[in-house]
């Protein structure tokens, strides 16, 4: 079984007062070096986490992220598929991995940086048949998100500062999704979906950080098949990778985006970063 990795340099970087976190679901971190280096260079987030990384933790291309000031990193790599990362400029003064549904498939890692909770997370995807009686694929991913929000439940406490990040692979509003008609009966904004991850936020009091700065009731997406020929013309994407904060770290929300233009660099991943950004200093 691969085994989680957690790796920290002997000299931190001192604390700043604003924080950075970008979500990005690579496809494939080895694939992606070239989009990782320009998100680095272009946006410089400080915490960058990473799903669907698709290597073993102890083949992850550490050196390239320690070039672009990541020295710290919690790694739940799997061979071929999924897999999670967790890279850091600032210090992480804690850090883990855990295993959902039974299954040791490295879809969960978390880091304490700057007092914050970071949980990074990679939802199964679901399959294509939304009926969990026909469809492993798809229990499972209901499974996952039952066994989330009853976790999340268990950690309610006031005033704690989190923030969950990922490949949630639901887009929960009608505004998610490019037509809400036609995708109703698809995984990913199928209304038992879209009622677990409801049942996922409320079960921590969640905040969505994008909607708080981009209203709901405007079109957003993160991801867009490789199978259109022309993505953007075509536009039918689906807001299915999310960032949300606990009501602790409210005031400290100053910004947050789907960075768009990434889904067209060269040899991109179907996903678009998400970033937000937190001002420490009134913490």
């Amino acid at each position: 079984m691969p085994m989680p990795s957690i790796r920290r340099p002997r000299k931190p970087r001192s604390m700043a007062e604003r924080l950075r976190i970008a979500s990005w679901n690579v496809n494939s971190v080895r694939l992606r070096l070239g989009g990782v280096e320009r998100l680095a260079t272009e946006r410089a987030p400080d915490v960058l986490c990473l799903q669907e990384i698709k290597v073993e933790s102890d083949h992850f291309p550490v050196a390239p992220f320690q070039a672009l000031g990541y020295h710290h990193t919690v790694l739940y790599g799997i061979k071929g598929y999924h897999g999670v990362a967790i890279v850091s400029r600032l210090p992480i003064e804690d850090g883990g991995t855990r295993d959902w549904c039974g299954r040791a498939d490295g879809r969960h890692a978390f880091a304490t940086v700057a007092g914050i909770e970071i949980h990074n997370f990679y939802v199964p995807a679901g399959g294509d048949e939304p009926d969990p009686d026909i469809n492993d694929k798809f229990a499972h991913k209901l499974q996952f998100l039952r066994e989330m929000a009853g976790w999340w439940q268990d950690r309610q406490q006031d005033g704690v500062r989190r923030v969950m990040v990922g490949d949630l692979n639901i887009a929960p509003l009608e505004t998610d999704v490019w037509s809400h008609r036609q995708l109703l009966g698809v995984v990913s904004h199928t209304p038992v979906e879209v009622e677990h991850l409801a049942a996922v936020q409320e079960a921590h009091s969640w905040i969505d950080v994008v909607r708080r700065f981009i209203p709901p009731d405007e079109r957003l997406y993160s991801w867009w098949s490789y199978r259109a020929r022309d993505w953007s013309a075509s536009d039918r994407g689906r807001r299915l990778d999310h960032i949300w904060a606990t009501p602790a770290l409210s005031d400290a929300l100053t910004g947050a985006e789907v960075l768009r233009a990434a889904r067209g660099w060269k040899r991109p991943s179907d996903h678009a970063p998400v970033m937000a950004d937190f001002d420490l200093s009134v913490l």
